[in-house]
């Protein structure tokens, strides 16, 4: 069995134990619009030279199963990029393993389908030349470190779509390593004495894999390709409104991902319902 096939029985499995616990809730979710001031995906300067973006999704979460839907779409901001555009919708599952214990286990898998509207279509009528899936599953430790500091470890597999597209070779498994630590500093009005600064650190090694922006002349060398350090915060504005100013540095070290360092802010706004 390839390890394709071994990751959706892991997907499938996780994903039934975990159904069999869900409880009666309600449907909620969240409503995003953030700022990008440049669009750096997994390593890749997704729109050339640093161009920024705006991305909008709504994340929906099933009525408490840990079932639920997300959809987004991505934009540049400069024309020039409509081929590159996106609208990805990601169906996922989120529970957690062995409760009460330090090693407990919080986990997330699940499906995405990364689709171009604008690019033009390939042979087949179900997708574009450029439309690419993941499977992925994600693992977190929150209590196994007694500072604080949460280690995780998100295992990717990415395929084209279509047989015969012009990413036909970007297919490949991405292996992301990160840290997370929230940081407790005075808060900057009387209202709000604290802040919570979510500190950041991931290092990513690169099997192989590229996002169907890239085309399939480009070969992704199978190495380390990049790190990321960020620092973000949430204010609450009321009515269910959150604003979140994030920072990121990406250190590259695959020339064949990126070729320079990069760094960029986020500027996200969240509704809840």
């Amino acid at each position: 069995m390839n390890r394709n096939g071994i990751l959706v029985i892991v997907v499938v499995l996780l994903s039934t134990a975990g159904f069999t616990q869900a409880q009666d809730g309600e449907l909620s979710g969240t409503v995003d619009v953030t700022y990008l001031s440049s669009y750096i995906w997994r390593g890749f300067d997704y729109y050339a030279n640093d161009h920024s973006a705006i991305q909008a999704s709504i994340d929906t979460d099933l009525y408490g199963t840990g079932f639920g839907v997300k959809v987004l779409s991505g934009r540049a901001i400069s024309s020039g990029f409509e081929n590159s555009e996106d609208l990805d919708v990601t169906l996922y599952y989120s529970n957690s393993l062995f409760e009460g214990e330090t090693y407990v286990t919080n986990y997330k898998t699940g499906w995405v389908y990364y689709g171009y509207p604008d690019e033009p279509r390939s042979g087949s009528a179900s997708g574009t030349a450029a439309d690419m899936q993941e499977i992925f599953a994600t693992f977190s430790w929150p209590e196994i470190c007694p500072e604080g500091v949460v280690p995780s470890y998100t295992a990717v597999s990415m395929w084209p779509s279509e047989g015969e597209s012009t990413v036909r070779n970007n297919g490949g498994w991405l292996h992301i390593f990160g840290l997370g630590y929230d940081l407790t500093v005075q808060g900057l009005t009387p209202d709000v004495p604290e802040q919570t600064l979510r500190l950041s650190a991931s290092v990513v090694y690169n099997d192989g894999a590229a996002p169907g922006t890239v085309s399939t002349g480009a070969t992704v060398d199978h190495d380390w390709s990049h790190a990321v350090f960020g620092v973000s915060t949430d204010f609450d504005l009321g009515d269910n409104l959150i604003f979140t100013p994030g920072v990121y540095h990406q250190v590259s070290m695959d020339d064949s991902v990126n070729t320079e360092n990069e760094t960029w802010a986020s500027l996200s706004m969240k509704y809840a319902f």
